[in-house]
């Protein structure tokens, strides 16, 4: 009885399997959302800088870490005093010493912004709805002193943290939806703000949170209507522009003979 050759199959790597069932299905859906250097580096970079700063307050002196977020400050001392310095350096620091919601707060918001509209443009958004809110949530503070309706301690109170940047990324990247996506998206983005604002019953969040998620819409918005270049698309050459590449060739080979 003859027997059937069979070719030799050289076997696969032993995760052959694992790799490919990350790359299929709900794994593969996270997978896709993660920062890496090349599709988000704005992203990676500013969770990169949040992680060392977090790892950094609670390992460093408390009064330490105390006195660089009282620098880093964005009340209204602060603004006035050093504007410049405050307004850079209170992104840089969480408010709380938990990173990891930050993490699937850059990962859902900023990350997608970056891959739909590059990462300069994402961190436009993100320093401008810092920037802004900033100033408008300092500037009623300002105004509720000036009344009387604050005591003049509410300007000296430690305002940090990388929330309006988060928010108006979100109200952007909303922004950029369909009609269905974005509709649901802002509806749950506004619920949430709610929420922190009746909870937590803070004049400057419950000013900075609206302000930084309707700034991201309007930032959005722009990004929208604006068009984009369109892409070039390489073909076949006219005959004639080859023909006289062709020719130019020719007579440079010719000079060199």
């Amino acid at each position: 009885m003859t027997g059937v050759r069979r070719e030799s199959v050289p076997p696969g790597p032993p995760y052959g399997g694992l790799r490919l069932g990350l790359r299929a299905g709900p794994a593969l859906w996270v997978l896709r959302r993660i920062p890496t250097p090349r599709r988000t580096p704005f992203t990676l970079a500013f969770l990169v800088t949040l992680g060392t700063t977090t790892v950094f307050s609670r390992l460093a002196d408390p009064e330490l870490v105390r006195h660089l977020q009282e620098l880093s400050s964005t009340d209204g001392h602060n603004l006035l005093r050093h504007p410049l310095r405050a307004l850079l350096l209170s992104g840089f620091w969480v408010a709380g010493p938990v990173w990891m919601p930050y993490l699937w707060a850059f990962a859902f918001t900023v990350a997608p912004l970056e891959r739909r509209v590059g990462p300069a443009r994402a961190a436009g958004v993100f320093a401008a709805g810092h920037v802004l809110a900033t100033l408008l949530s300092q500037g009623v503070v300002a105004a509720a002193v000036r009344t009387g309706r604050l005591g003049p301690d509410a300007l000296d109170t430690l305002d940090i943290g990388v929330s309006y940047g988060v928010l108006a990324s979100l109200g952007a990247l909303a922004a950029l939806l369909p009609r269905p996506g974005r509709l649901l998206v802002l509806a749950g983005a506004g619920l949430l703000v709610a929420d922190q604002v009746v909870t937590d019953q803070d004049l400057v969040t419950g000013v900075g949170h609206p302000a930084a998620l309707l700034l991201g819409v309007l930032f959005g918005s722009r990004l929208r209507r604006r068009p984009r270049p369109p892409r070039r698309v390489r073909g076949p050459r006219p005959a004639g522009e080859r023909s006289r590449a062709e020719a130019s060739r020719g007579r440079a080979v010719l000079d060199r003979a």
